[in-house]
């Protein structure tokens, strides 16, 4: 038995493989060494399996060169290497239809008890944390439903939130109780575009819907003549009309209660009620939370969102008042479309006059208080563009704008100003990526349009590659997952899901891994 053994030893010893058979670790050796003792992987077996995409020695060459530590060591591996269960994620496209069905959620009735509020027909809710329908990010998951075939579910979404018309007069934040107070962006009118149903009877009832979410957001304006201001609506210096975002509560919201009041709390100078109807109404603009709403941008105490009249607010309800004399004229109600149209001149002219900044090359939002354009420079100048709104010269000058202090690395930025809160630079956000896209595209920048969605899709590609997740928000500035504000980052994710398939299904943008500093 012993002599057997010491042949088979001599055997494997002669065997011209058996000197050339390394371990990762001394093949790898100081790149082996970094990604274990960095904990790249959470299981040390995940790298020491992985196999190259390439010359081990051309690998260890770049790595000596590059240095590269952190985020940027594992970006570094999974660019060289086939990692099991980390870089073999699959389509993008594909994931995402995958994906559909998993945020689809059937008809909702009625729960003693439950917060959620009861929904006719099937919806798609964002993801994570999010399991109910949201009012603006269902336009941008839409898109998305769009460009994959599911025309029925954008037709059941938009009976859903028709039906939330007739029931509260206004679309909610979201669907839960504790939303009624507040709406969000108005999409409604838009979403009524991606529809195909030309059914007589169907329009006029969304017709009719869609003037009574109108009359939601201009319900202010038989009060606000001895104030300025009365719940959405603002009266200018020169008597003219436009919004504002509110809340019809004043407390502290139910989803964010200890957040808000320790927000309060850190503001013992001004009243809690206002402090917490300023919370509200920020929550109610979707940017929740901004330096566009706050005196100190360093400090959330400072909200004064009521006191601001929002550019991206009033280019909706330009967009709405034109809808509505549009489809009244194809109901051929010629005091609808004569009134509507009417008030459509009226708001472009306010806009034109107090919110377009022709020496910044921006349109800003408007402080009440200080009777002045806010220094905030954001991606809600890019609204006017997508509503059709803007000039080919204020158009120009925005796209300028856009390509000096907005574009970064890994698409557009939300602000020029780091302060914490999600609504800031760094992070960037789906909705913001389509807007600007579209209205650079339709008023002759698309160069500009193409390059931040190219660099969208870099970013939206490499952080799936890396999390197999599409998130809520992304680090446009380091191509990461977005952070700040009052939750972890979330994934799913309704929008992001909708904004990237709507982008890849109308260019062929393939991800370069890369797209260098602007």
């Amino acid at each position: 038995m012993r002599s057997l053994t010491k042949f088979a030893a001599t055997l494997l010893l002669a065997s011209p493989a058996f000197g050339a058979e390394q371990s990762p670790a001394s093949l790898y050796g100081p790149l082996f060494a970094a990604v274990q003792t960095q904990h790249v992987f959470a299981d040390g077996k995940t790298f020491a399996d992985a196999v190259a995409k390439r010359d081990p020695a051309a690998i260890l060459a770049d790595y000596a060169r590059e240095k590269p530590e952190g985020p940027a060591l594992k970006a570094f591996v999974l660019a060289n290497f086939v990692v099991r269960g980390e870089n073999d994620r699959g389509d993008i496209r594909a994931h995402v239809r995958g994906l559909w069905p998993q945020l689809t959620r059937p008809p909702l009735a009625a729960q003693p008890g439950s917060s959620a509020l009861p929904l006719p027909r099937p919806y798609v809710v964002p993801g994570g944390r999010f399991q109910e329908i949201y009012y603006w990010d269902s336009y941008f998951t839409m898109l998305g439903l769009k460009a994959d075939g599911q025309q029925q579910l954008i037709e059941d979404m938009i009976d859903d939130f028709t039906a939330l018309i007739e029931r509260y007069g206004h679309i909610p934040n979201g669907t839960r109780t504790y939303y009624l107070s507040r709406s969000q962006p108005p999409y409604y009118a838009l979403m009524l575009d991606l529809s195909t149903n030309r059914d007589p009877a169907v329009a006029a009832r969304r017709l009719k819907a869609l003037r009574t979410e109108y009359d939601f957001w201009m319900r202010g304006r038989d009060c606000v003549a001895g104030t300025g201001a009365c719940q959405r609506v603002v009266r200018m210096p020169d008597g003219s009309l436009l919004n504002r975002y509110y809340d019809d509560k004043d407390t502290p919201r139910d989803e964010s209660y200890a957040e808000d009041v320790a927000v309060a709390a850190r503001a013992p100078d001004r009243p809690a009620a206002e402090v917490y109807r300023d919370l509200r109404a920020g929550a109610e603009s979707g940017w929740d939370f901004s330096s566009r709403w706050l005196r100190d941008p360093q400090s959330l105490a400072t909200i004064h969102t009521t006191d601001i009249v929002p550019v991206d607010l009033n280019s909706l309800i330009w967009a709405m008042e034109r809808r509505i004399a549009t489809r009244c004229e194809a109901a051929r109600d010629a005091v609808c479309t004569r009134d509507f149209t009417a008030l459509a001149t009226r708001r472009k002219g306010a806009i034109d006059r107090y919110l377009w900044q022709a020496s910044q090359a921006r349109y800003a939002d408007w402080d009440l208080s200080s009777r002045v354009p806010t220094p905030v420079v954001s991606a809600a100048t890019l609204q006017p563009l997508f509503v059709g709104l803007a000039s080919p010269a204020q158009a120009d000058a925005v796209a300028r704008t856009t390509q000096a202090k907005l574009l970064a690395t890994g698409g557009l930025r939300t602000t020029t100003l780091r302060t914490g809160q999600q609504w800031d630079e760094p992070n960037g956000w789906a909705p913001l990526q389509w807007i600007a896209i579209e209205g650079l595209a339709s008023t002759g920048h698309e160069p500009l349009a193409r390059q931040i969605a190219q660099r969208w899709v870099d970013t939206v590609t490499t952080a799936y590659a890396d999390t197999g997740k599409m998130l809520e928000k992304y680090n446009v500035d380091e191509r990461t997952p977005g952070g700040g504000g009052e939750y972890p980052v979330q994934d799913g994710f309704g929008w992001t899901n909708g904004v990237t398939s709507a982008i890849l299904a109308r260019w062929p943008i393939e991800s370069s891994g890369s797209t260098g500093a602007k």
